[in-house]
């Protein structure tokens, strides 16, 4: 399993199902990825529950579904739809007889889409074998496979988690988490663990937890290996920003470094002021010269004048 798949469950989830609604009937929320598979409008609770079950088998087993297909690396995917499709027919408080038996007569059997032919499945030419092969998982208890259930959504909330924005995820290593607890309470059960359906379920959601763990430490690996090969980046912070931290400096190289440039600018300062004294001046002393030299021009001429009337 990877975060596709959990990806695609939880889209069912919150798009196709709000719970029961207040006349026990399942509500719809988004249908458009559901007209192709619907029986007429998808009306009953049954029609509604076959054609998300057909689009999850889309999703997961044909090509126009998630790729690379999830079945590609985990051949038991199936699995997760039964623990989907059984928590979904045990939950309707409606059926008063076996929904599990009625839907497999009355969907999986006489629909003929479930018989159609599908490129690329291994050992099964289509839905229905696949199916038929691992129909023991569809009897489950049902207050077993809500427990199976609550198991697989906290899994997937663990790889939801872990986007493509959320790359530390050293904490996701910790086996103190929900889903552990949810699978040992499961494990311990042993009503549980003396059956066989029962205990493979385990197994393959103990084996996508342990896929979860790898995907983990795979992160952190590159992540590891990026900042050796650029030791000014700090592992988990975006390139884009920058500090002291990200240029290569350290706190007392940095303030170094501030200190240097301050020291800087004050010498400059120093240098500047008297320059600009000097040229401040200079307006100054040519007034004074040129009002002096216009006192000694008035004063000859005053004197040429008096001379002249003396004669």
């Amino acid at each position: 399993m990877d975060k596709n798949v959990c990806k695609t469950l939880h889209e069912v989830k919150e798009w196709f199902f709000n719970e029961l609604g207040s006349n026990d009937d399942y509500q719809l929320i988004n249908v458009e990825h559901l007209k192709k598979h619907c029986i007429s409008k998808c009306d009953s609770n049954f029609d509604k529950i076959d054609a998300v079950c057909l689009y999850l088998l889309d999703q997961f087993y044909k090509h126009e579904g998630l790729l690379p297909s999830p079945s590609k690396s985990n051949p038991n995917i199936v699995d997760i739809i039964f623990i989907w499709l059984s928590y979904m027919l045990n939950m309707d408080k409606t059926i008063n007889y076996d929904g599990i038996k009625y839907f497999y007569e009355n969907y999986i059997t006489k629909r003929s889409i479930y018989k159609d032919y599908i490129n690329g499945l291994t050992d099964y030419d289509n839905y229905k074998d696949l199916i038929d092969k691992r129909k023991g998982f569809l009897d489950m208890d049902k207050n077993i496979v809500s427990k199976f259930y609550e198991a697989l959504i906290s899994l997937c909330k663990l790889y939801n988690e872990l986007g493509d924005e959320n790359k530390n995820c050293k904490n996701y290593l910790d086996d103190n988490n929900e889903f552990i607890e949810k699978y040992n309470n499961l494990n311990e059960d042993t009503s549980i663990n003396k059956n066989s359906y029962y205990s493979e379920i385990l197994s393959t959601l103990l084996n996508d937890y342990n896929d979860f763990k790898r995907e983990c430490k795979d992160i952190l690996s590159s992540s590891s290996e990026e900042t050796k090969q650029n030791p000014r980046l700090i592992p988990g912070q975006d390139s884009g920003q920058y500090s002291g931290l990200y240029l290569g400096l350290d706190s007392e190289q940095e303030s170094e470094s501030s200190s240097e440039v301050t020291s800087s600018s004050s010498s400059i300062v120093s240098k500047l002021i008297p320059v600009l004294l000097i040229l401040g001046a200079i307006p100054i002393f040519l007034g004074i010269a040129y009002k002096y030299s216009l006192f000694g021009f008035r004063k000859r001429v005053q004197k040429h004048l008096r001379e002249k009337l003396k004669k």
